[in-house]
């Protein structure tokens, strides 16, 4: 039983709710009065009210994001629909903005907005002691990280042997994104370094070897991520995996040095590029010294070990079909490890809605909010990028068509080559998802004969090596390893 109950729903069940745990450090004496309850998209509105219901929970916290806000809501509806007497507090990125007009804030008896782990505490000490006429929507201040208790007690020793264990050294963005919600925020705040250290010192006692920091900004104050990585460098074992997100263009020689230290395999570099058009990463306030950050993909690629995963977005304000070929094809030359391809969304408070009208962009009404067309890219056209970005995924980032790749990517356009390939594949399956991997090996085999005109025999010379690696276990090691860290 518990007075208050922290939940929410996690993407898939490897993930943790570090939120959650941030917000159970910060209750103070409430804390005894407190639990956290995790559940993932698998579970029905009906099992997760059962089992949130089984704990008599005066107070209900649930966190409320782009993945889950579906769920979410019908959650909050059945929770309701139940037992309306229950406290239900909401908050999150989904709900911090357009409150008005959304079901799920109508039926909430209080919304947080912003970083809530002081004023949660103080909250349920009013509803707690029977308050009365508490105001409904509760904007919370970013909290100085020197008053957060930290969280990293909390995760217990099932999550440090099957789920992924985010950590963090610093909060905010130095940037302002028009696509982003971290544009919303006010510079970057960092922890103190000792305590931080220290706390990764128990974690690694306790024996964490996979470490994702959720920073956006990891190489921003360099001479923190250098004391970070000398800290990680010292305790180098096989097993270890450092996961960061970095600025492309920041990599002084002192960092790289650091960085490259570390053997294959032992970190991977988030960095998201974007775009390659200098006008439209101005057009989204993006700044970004695109030389530079070339300079050091490069660099990072041919002298680090380094897992490089890049991202690239699929309809930005003025940007065509053609101009996203010309990128990916510029990316696909530097040969990092993964691409993402990823479809612009209008995340709830982002300022890319004061572009709607000028580029005439149209979104979906339901999360996750991607782009249905604009005006250089029309519905039709999306929807084949759309494809070909989940059959990217599928075959260029999965690690099991190593050797194929060239023949898949030709020498010219690797982007008008992928998309001839996407094409068939649709054409001839109709199918984006579930399609087993003997399948896929068999269909890329005659896509790249009937759609991209190989050789027949050397099509199945290629495939049947990828075949034999993935059979052999020299297959995608890391993405193996490492999948649910991207």
């Amino acid at each position: 039983m518990a007075d208050i109950l922290l939940t929410t729903i996690n993407a898939r069940f490897r993930h943790t709710a570090f939120g959650l745990r941030c917000l159970l450090a910060n209750l103070d004496e409430l804390a005894q009065r407190a639990e956290i309850l995790e559940f993932d998209l698998e579970k029905t509105p009906a099992e997760m009210a059962e089992a949130i219901l089984a704990h008599q929970p005066r107070i209900v916290g649930l966190g409320v994001y782009v993945w889950n806000a579906d769920l979410s809501r019908r959650l909050v509806q059945v929770l309701k629909s139940l037992h309306p007497e229950l406290i239900i507090v909401v908050g999150g990125p989904e709900v911090s903005h357009d409150i008005a007009g959304q079901i799920i804030t109508s039926l909430a008896n209080h919304v947080i907005v912003g970083e809530g782990e002081l004023l949660l505490r103080t909250l349920c000490r009013r509803l707690l002691a029977g308050e009365q006429a508490i105001e409904k929507i509760c904007a919370a201040p970013p909290p100085d990280p020197d008053q957060l208790l930290p969280a990293y007690a909390l995760y217990s020793e099932r999550d440090i042997q099957q789920r992924v264990i985010y950590v963090e050294a610093s909060r905010g963005c130095p940037f302002k994104c028009a696509f982003c919600l971290s544009a919303l925020e006010q510079g970057v705040r960092h922890f103190a370094l000792e305590p931080f250290l220290a706390a990764m010192e128990n974690l690694w006692q306790r024996g964490v070897r996979h470490f994702k920091f959720v920073d956006r900004t990891f190489n921003l104050k360099i001479t923190t991520a250098q004391a970070i990585l000398d800290f990680f460098h010292a305790r180098l074992t096989p097993d270890l995996f450092l996961h960061f997100e970095v600025i492309p263009d920041r990599f002084p020689e002192p960092l790289r040095a650091s960085v490259a230290r570390f053997p294959a395999g032992t970190i991977q570099f988030e960095i998201g590029l974007q775009s390659f058009s200098a006008e439209v990463l101005a057009r989204i306030d993006r700044p970004q010294e695109m030389t530079r950050a070339v300079e050091n993909l490069s660099w990072l690629r041919n002298h680090t070990g380094v897992h490089l995963h890049t991202d690239l977005i699929i309809g930005l304000p003025g940007e065509d079909m053609t101009g996203f070929a010309a990128g990916f094809d510029r990316l696909i030359g530097l040969d990092p490890h993964e691409i993402q391809v990823g479809i612009l969304k209008r995340l709830r408070g982002a300022p890319i809605q004061h572009q709607i009208e000028p580029f005439r962009m149209v979104f979906d009404p339901e999360p996750p909010y991607e782009l249905l067309c604009n005006d250089r890219i029309d519905f039709m056209t999306m929807r084949r990028l759309r494809r070909f970005a989940r059959y990217w995924d599928l075959i260029g980032n999965s690690g099991r068509f190593a050797k194929t790749r060239p023949g898949l990517l030709g020498e010219q356009s690797p982007f008008a080559q992928f998309m001839a390939l996407s094409d068939w594949l649709f054409a001839t399956t109709g199918q984006t998802h579930r399609i087993a991997l003997p399948r896929l090996y068999d269909l890329v085999q005659t896509g790249l004969v009937q759609a991209l005109g190989c050789d027949p025999g050397l099509a199945a010379e290629m495939i049947h090596a990828d075949r034999s690696r993935s059979h052999t276990g020299q297959g995608p090691e890391r993405q193996a390893r490492h999948s649910g860290f991207a």
